[in-house]
Formats: C-alpha cells, sequence, structure tokens
C-alpha cells in the first residue's frame, strides 16, 4: 500500500506540476519546441477522451475516471507485489491527474477540459504526463498478466512457457 501510494502520489504530483508550469508560461494553441519537430509542448484544452474523441460527454469521463479511482483504493489492501503496486500507483496517479482537470477547470465542474501539451512527431495525438503513466500502467499489466505474476508476486503454473519448463 504505501508503494502503491507514493506512486500516486508522484505521478499526480509531476502531472500537476508540468500542467501548472504549461498553463503559467504558455497560450492556449502555442507550441514551443523542445527537441525540433520531434518533440514539441503545443498547449490545448482537450474536451473529451483520448484523441479528443467524445467531446460532448465529458461527464462520462469524470464518472468512469470517479470509477477506477474507487476501484483502485477498495482494492488496494490485496496488492503484495511490487509490480503490481506500482502499477496500481501508475493508474491511480494519472487517472487522479485527468480527473482533477475535469472536476476543477473550465467550464465547469465534472466537465473540465484536460490539460493536454505533448506532442511527438508522427503521433497523432497530443497529451500529458497523466496519459504517459496510464498508458504505461497498462503495458505494465499486459507483461505482468502475460508473464502469469499474480497480486501476491508469485508467477502461476499455468504461465509458465515452454521454454521457462523446458518443454518442447
Amino acid at each position: 500500500m504505501i508503494v502503491l501510494a507514493l506512486v500516486a502520489v508522484l505521478v499526480y504530483g509531476l502531472d500537476q506540476l508540468s500542467k501548472f508550469l504549461i498553463i503559467s508560461s504558455m497560450d492556449i494553441g502555442e507550441m514551443f519546441p523542445v527537441l525540433g519537430q520531434l518533440l514539441q509542448f503545443h498547449f490545448v484544452k482537450n474536451p473529451g477522451a483520448a484523441f479528443s474523441l467524445a467531446s460532448g460527454s465529458t461527464w462520462v469521463f469524470s464518472i468512469v475516471a470517479t470509477g477506477v479511482t474507487t476501484f483502485i483504493i477498495w482494492y488496494a489492501r490485496r496488492i503484495r507485489s511490487l509490480s503490481w503496486a506500482i502499477l496500481f500507483g501508475m493508474l491511480l496517479g494519472g487517472t487522479l491527474g485527468n480527473l482533477t482537470d475535469r472536476f476543477f477547470r473550465d467550464p465547469g465542474f465534472a466537465i473540465g477540459h484536460v490539460i493536454d501539451f505533448i506532442q511527438v512527431w508522427g503521433f497523432p495525438a497530443i497529451f500529458n504526463v497523466a496519459d504517459i503513466f496510464i498508458v504505461s500502467s497498462m503495458g505494465l499489466f499486459i507483461l505482468l498478466t502475460i508473464r502469469g505474476v499474480g497480486l501476491d508476486g508469485r508467477r502461476h503454473a499455468g504461465a509458465q512457457s515452454a521454454a521457462d519448463t523446458g518443454e518442447k
């Protein structure tokens, strides 16, 4: 629980600090090259989900994010694995970062727009620090699941591959 909480606080803090710095130093729509065209800061307000989809349904994302947050907090007591604690901490911190925007930013409560600013050349969306950790947590989820690592940190025998067991 401590690791999960520390990771969540760290992710949430990085996300909110980065958004504060962008808001206080850039105008909406402004672009700032970080690594030429490869990486730019491009300040936008996102009323929807990933890729600005479903921008008229912001309140739905607020409800879903609140449900995810509640589930993680409720479920956290069962986690005994460092990897799973990190995963859930990353997901919780990222979800809370974007949920804070939805609750407390314009145009109003539960319909606020998320601050996005990271633009990578060739990638079709602009995103933020919270998004990075949410997506990374899902990548870690896939790896842990494929490897058969349980919430207790032990690998389940059924998940071992033939290479692990020496079978052909």
